[in-house]
């Protein structure tokens, strides 16, 4: 298999029809940009801050194979270099991932794969010599690639940077030296994926450690694989896809979310409860039709 089958094969993947619905949900989302409305841009951000927690403890659970949890993950990404009561190798690799997601962002703006291989270094050298002169090929591939689409096309887009994510995790898998040793590699893909999306305006994608595990089996059977009946593609995008409508729809919803309105509807909700409740409660009492009415 070429380094480049999956990006061949690209067009496979918009014929599913759960790519269709994941691109309604990116263009649902991508029709609001550029955000304008203060409340917006603040829930954003704060959608961009969670999204970076939940990646970097993913990273970490692959890492250490530990229990790591979101407090973890949130102290970490708040500055802690050391939290009482839970192992200094959890703290750790959640430092390696933070420090490795920040030096890939600099990869949407400039291209360079030299940002990615430095990731890959801050995770604890995941990524041999063969690894990373392959993975300067595929960017480049990905790119002569991407100058071919026109700007306002998110199908076309979306399945480059999905096909090229596959590409990316059967690469790095071909240069690993083992199983343990490929599960590691794949966590800088990830990021390239983030910032690969992000650098051709398609709404960034979260990944977790088990999904990962599954993507990287797909990517290495090839995008001609079959397995009752599908394509490698097919499996590819069936499970990328949901992931991406969810994670675009969530989104959408993060940055309309108004916290005034959610506190009127949670009083609301609150107060329905209690009348439920109390009317539960005396459901059994009859009325007593020899009791004189009282008029307020």
């Amino acid at each position: 298999m070429s380094n480049t089958a999956w990006i061949s094969s690209a067009a496979a993947l918009k014929q599913l029809p759960s790519f269709a619905a994941a691109v309604e949900a990116g263009r649902t989302l991508t029709g609001m940009w550029p955000l304008h409305d203060h409340m917006h841009i603040d829930n954003d951000v704060k959608y961009a801050e969670s999204f970076q927690v939940r990646i970097t403890r993913q990273f970490a659970l692959a890492l250490t194979g530990e229990d790591v949890t979101v407090p973890d993950a949130e102290y970490v990404y708040e500055g802690a270099d050391e939290i009482p009561g839970r192992p200094q190798n959890i703290v750790d690799a959640l430092l390696a991932a933070n420090d490795a997601y920040d030096e890939s962002a600099d990869f949407s703006d400039d291209g360079d794969a030299t940002h990615l291989v430095e990731a890959a270094h801050l995770l604890g050298d995941v990524w041999n010599d063969a690894t990373e002169e392959a993975v300067r090929a595929l960017t480049a591939q990905v790119a002569e690639s991407a100058g071919q689409l026109a700007s306002d096309d998110l199908e076309d887009r979306y399945a480059l940077t999905a096909a090229a994510f596959a590409d990316a995790l059967a690469l790095v898998s071909e240069h690993a030296a083992d199983d343990a040793a490929a599960v590691k590699a794949a966590l800088p893909v990830v990021l390239y994926f983030k910032e690969l999306n992000e650098r051709f305006g398609v709404p960034i994608i979260g990944i977790a450690a088990d999904e990962l595990e599954r993507f990287r089996a797909i990517a290495v059977a090839g995008p001609d694989a079959q397995d009752d009946g599908k394509s490698g593609a097919e499996r590819f995008g069936e499970l990328l896809n949901p992931l991406a409508e969810a994670e675009w729809k969530k989104r959408h919803d993060d940055i309309l979310w108004d916290p005034m309105e959610a506190k009127k509807k949670a009083r609301e909700e609150d107060e329905a409860k209690s009348k439920a409740a109390l009317a539960a409660k005396f459901a059994h009492i009859k009325d007593d039709p020899s009791k004189e009415k009282v008029e307020l």
